[in-house]
């Protein structure tokens, strides 16, 4: 089921190093991510939902599968 999530994105160099999305409560890390998403300290709203059933090396937090995202100011 997708959900809006608002954040940052960021780049997280725990592990082998991965982007993520820092709310306010969270963070996520990005799978999928397009390469236009792929920019430190944007401020953005993403569309996607949580994929429990993923582990990876960076392990920095819960696994967002990015479907769509908009940049917000």
């Amino acid at each position: 089921m997708s959900q809006q999530f608002t954040g940052t994105v960021q780049r997280r160099g725990m592990g082998i190093g991965a982007w993520a999305l820092v709310t306010e409560t969270e963070v996520y890390e990005l799978k999928n991510a397009p390469e236009a998403l792929r920019q430190a300290h944007m401020q953005v709203k993403i569309t996607g939902s949580i994929n429990k059933n993923v582990m990876t090396l960076a392990m920095i937090g819960p696994v967002l599968e990015v479907e769509s995202f908009e940049m917000i100011s």
